[in-house]
């Protein structure tokens, strides 16, 4: 029997490149997209080390719509599609709002329109935490309601859903929307990992260049929340159990088990981890000192968020297997073997 051919946008990314290791190691035929905007080349080849079979890649810029429907004449048998493929920086979105409008949402349009026109029906989108803004209540669930979101990259993947929601309610297309939390760490062979170009946005890659060198000092931003110990509270989730849980909803797509032609799924730990508690372990499992000073609270930071992931247990048969050991560790020995990849740090 064949195997089922699934399009992974963004697949050179972070989160992308996890993935399509986990896929291929499932038994599933891949082809990337990725303009190379925000990724590198080289991973291609090292996704390649890991699973012995370097997927089809096709450079090309979503926003260029004839491009996408080359894609889809040539691969006329992709039965699914997981969309990773935006810009993700929240603080680049708030000074560059239309940019991250016009990006994140006309490819999905693009796509959406690419995938009714060549009969692709399933599509895994991927979706985020900032969607519920600041909530209310904690842990989130499925059903928390929206808030405001804190900046237009959450608003793009407010509106994202919604126009999966609504178009799936009257297309030929089903849908998973994934909104994870704070994915971190690396695969276990160091060779694919988190790959910032430029200044890191995220906690983690800025902890390990501040520990390798890179970085002069890691900057807290903010200890007097009402937390326990004064720090923003997160949901952290190893890169490789987020990955698993794209494999699963392809599983869900293809075998036709859904309940609803769109459904909602949060993927993370339910844990709920400080950035201090972060930097702690990472001093700790990896035996190093990091040096870091506290600053004025960052605009835009939620005080706490994290999941209630029952609905991924139960219903995807999903459940985050890694802890924060191994998130720290993995992501320390990623740091440590970026050695001779051509990037500009």
């Amino acid at each position: 029997m064949a195997k089922q051919k699934i399009l992974v946008t963004g697949g050179l990314g972070f989160i992308g490149s996890h993935t399509v290791v986990e896929l291929q190691q499932a038994g599933y035929d891949v082809v990337i997209l990725d303009d190379l905007s925000n990724s590198d080349v080289q991973v291609l080849g090292r996704i390649g080390k890991i699973t012995n079979s370097n997927p089809v890649l096709y450079q090309i810029n979503m926003l260029k719509k004839n491009k996408l429907v080359e894609l889809f004449i040539k691969e006329k048998d992709i039965r699914a599609v997981i969309h990773f493929a935006a810009f993700k920086a929240v603080g680049e979105s708030a000074k560059e709002p239309l940019k991250y409008f016009h990006n994140n949402l006309l490819s999905l349009i693009h796509l959406l329109e690419c995938m009714e026109e060549f009969g692709v029906k399933n599509i895994v989108f991927s979706s985020s935490a900032t969607v519920y803004g600041d909530p209310d209540t904690l842990p989130t669930t499925e059903s928390t309601p929206f808030k405001k979101a804190l900046s237009p990259y959450g608003s793009t993947k407010q509106m994202g859903e919604e126009i999966l929601e609504k178009t799936s309610a009257v297309k030929n297309i089903n849908a998973i929307s994934l909104r994870y939390f704070n994915p971190v760490g690396a695969h276990a062979t160091s060779l694919i990992g988190e790959l910032p170009l430029g200044v890191p946005n995220n906690l983690m890659p800025f902890i390990t260049q501040t520990a390798a060198g890179v970085r002069e000092q890691l900057t807290v931003f903010g200890n007097d929340y009402d937390t326990p110990d004064g720090t923003c509270l997160r949901d952290y989730i190893h890169v490789v159990d987020l990955a698993k849980a794209h494999v699963k909803s392809c599983d869900r797509l293809l075998e036709g088990d859904l309940t609803d032609k769109f459904e909602v799924y949060n993927i993370g730990t339910g844990n709920a981890i400080s950035v201090m508690e972060i930097i702690s372990a990472f001093e700790k499992c990896n035996n190093v000192k990091l040096n870091y000073k506290i600053d004025a609270r960052r605009p835009g930071d939620a005080a706490a968020i994290y999941a209630n992931v029952t609905r991924a247990t139960e219903i995807l048969k999903w459940k985050a297997e890694l802890g924060l050991k191994e998130m720290v560790t993995s992501a320390w020995n990623w740091q440590n073997k970026l050695v001779g990849i051509v990037t500009e740090l």
